[in-house]
């Protein structure tokens, strides 16, 4: 196989999973969080910061990637890995998220999907087989099935349609995967919010044997309560001695408590949108820093953190760059946000290692300021 899940420890505590994901360009250390380089780049840092935060994959997207360059420019640059100089893991999710979020532009068939382009509403078209295309030329060390991702809520005669297609789709996308000695293919559970359509999906893929299983459809608006409920309901179904994936999912709170649930691998692109908004994540919760209260406040974002943005900057500097619209306030609060999520995820291994992640989770939260009625970012 492209990749191996090594099993290293399991929380006594929770059950939550302490291993590593082997690659082609590197171990990935998981529980993991992956920031994500929609366009081919981490927007506002360089690859050389991502290494400096010591990120060991970033996620990059098939749609936007096939839209614009085009993948036979990334293939004859020699694979996404070289076109935008990063040597560590990649994944690549299938272009099934933003297709069917184009929900007023695309016309779903058996085939795939047909939707217009959202920069010059050119007519496009999706397979489980162009998706794999696309993939293949772009040469990440894992790629996603072609999927379709129900949206919340939705009928349940809907979901079982949908699920039912997603796992047609992934057998066509296995057979049309051209490189599976160097590239993993993750199957995606789908079924919504329904435990028995969860069910049927995760047997079904599961017995197509893939590298790996992502679970889709959560964080698409749903309350957090019932995404956990699907979570405690999948998870136990999926394959240990495999990396399991939630697609979508970024905050805080949802990265310890699914790291609890059994999940090794995270994406979201929450750090760096909000960060570009001026809004940060620190030690005492979310500091917003465009707020006035800021202005002549001299000290780092968060003292309790050692990123070269709090090491180097100020509060009252970094508002002023912020309201200013300066590119440099974006990069300045994207490194921390990216810094504190994978401080986190340093943090929930090291717990784990040590049976104390429920522990380390109740103290996190207390001093974040999150409860339970209140856990969200």
């Amino acid at each position: 196989m492209a990749i191996t899940y090594e099993l290293i420890k399991t929380c006594k505590q929770t059950g939550a999973r302490l291993g590593r994901v082997h690659t082609p360009h590197g171990v990935i250390e998981t529980p993991a969080f992956m920031p994500v380089g929609t366009q081919a780049t981490v927007k506002t840092i360089s690859p050389e910061e991502l290494k400096t935060l010591d990120a060991h994959i970033i996620l990059s997207n098939t749609y936007h990637l096939f839209i614009r360059p085009g993948h036979e420019i990334v293939r004859q640059a020699g694979g996404l890995h070289k076109f935008m100089n990063w040597d560590r893991p990649i994944l690549t999710d299938s272009g099934g998220f933003q297709v069917f979020s184009l929900s007023n532009m695309r016309k779903i068939s058996e085939e795939g999907v047909e939707f217009r382009s959202h920069l010059n509403g050119d007519k496009l078209f999706i397979s489980p087989e162009k998706a794999m295309e696309i993939q293949n030329a772009l040469g990440s060390d894992i790629m996603m099935a072609f999927d379709e991702c129900a949206p919340y809520p939705a009928e349940y005669d809907y979901v079982k349609k949908s699920l039912e297609r997603t796992t047609r789709w992934a057998e066509r996308c296995l057979a049309s995967h051209a490189r599976p000695q160097d590239q993993a293919l993750f199957a995606i559970v789908q079924g919504g919010m329904y435990e028995d359509l969860r069910r049927q999906s995760a047997l079904e893929l599961t017995s197509m044997d893939f590298p790996g299983y992502a679970i889709g459809g959560l964080s698409v608006g749903e309350p957090k309560d019932l995404m956990y409920n699907v979570l405690d309901c999948t998870v136990p179904l999926l394959p240990t001695n495999k990396p399991r994936y939630l697609m979508g999912v970024g905050s805080p709170d949802a990265l310890l408590d699914g790291s609890i649930r059994g999940i090794d691998m995270f994406d979201c692109v929450l750090p760096t949108r909000i960060a570009r908004n001026g809004t940060t994540m620190t030690s005492q919760g979310r500091l917003v820093i465009r707020n006035a209260k800021f202005a002549d406040d001299f000290g780092p974002l968060d003292p309790e953190c050692s990123c070269y943005t709090c090491t180097n900057y100020s509060r009252a500097y970094i508002r002023h760059l912020i309201k200013a619209d300066e590119t440099f306030g974006i990069r300045l609060t994207t490194i921390h946000n990216l810094h504190f999520l994978l401080e986190l995820m340093r943090n929930v291994r090291k717990a784990i290692m040590e049976d104390r992640l429920l522990d380390f989770r109740n103290e996190f939260f207390e001093t974040y300021g999150l409860n339970e009625s209140n856990k969200g970012f």
